[in-house]
């Protein structure tokens, strides 16, 4: 069963092992600070809401998804079965996005994914499970189990900020792939979720001090 990072002592204690295990990462953390938990609602909605923020930027994300709970307060299952296109695009839903979470609604209501099974399993199933579905890529199911969940060692190695903060905080030539910043995150198991935390503060730390005027 996998550990969850759903309160903030869960998150402390955490960090603590993870920082015991890979002194490495402790210069990054001493930049970074304490990560936020940032958790999200989980369920349908939390990962609509992963969905909608896919590829546009923050302000756009904020704005659609004000529109879609305005329309949708509860946004669940039904409400996307139930709505047709015209509806839903006018919230500002693209048609990919539609049809992704038109396959996600219809794949609960098969019966073929089950949100409340996701946080007592492994996080690999959890991750097969939400990937099986199409329009769910590894970067959203990553996030779904991180945020949504808490999955400890959820790891979205796609992710352009993760990969960028290795590249500074290891001083790597070039920014790592995807396939190599996995290779890389082994040693932070079971905690990789932790470190994907970790990375994101000290990437936004060293954003903010490149951003300062000499």
């Amino acid at each position: 069963m996998s550990v969850l990072i759903d309160h903030e002592e869960a998150l402390d204690h955490a960090l603590a092992a993870l920082l015991q295990a890979n002194p490495a990462l402790q210069p990054l953390y001493e930049i970074g600070g304490r990560p936020p938990l940032r958790k999200r609602a989980p369920g349908f909605k939390g990962l609509a809401a992963l969905i909608v923020s896919q590829q546009v930027s923050t302000a756009s994300a904020a704005a659609i998804w004000k529109r879609v709970e305005t329309r949708f307060p509860a946004l669940d299952v039904a409400d996307v079965l139930d709505s047709d296109e015209a509806t839903l695009q006018a919230c500002g839903l693209s048609r990919p996005k539609i049809r992704t979470l038109r396959a996600i609604a219809e794949t609960v209501e098969a019966g073929q994914l089950d949100f409340g099974q996701l946080a007592g399993g492994s996080v690999e199933d959890a991750f097969q499970a939400l990937v099986s579905v199409k329009g769910i890529g590894p970067w959203t199911a990553d996030l779904y189990l991180l945020f949504c969940l808490g999955h400890a060692d959820a790891f979205p190695a796609g992710d352009l900020a993760l990969q960028e903060a290795a590249r500074m905080g290891f001083g790597l030539s070039e920014r790592p792939t995807a396939q190599a910043l996995t290779g890389l995150a082994e040693a932070w198991r079971p905690w990789r979720g932790v470190a994907a935390k970790l990375l994101w503060a000290y990437y936004g730390a060293m954003k903010r001090r490149i951003g300062e005027p000499s």
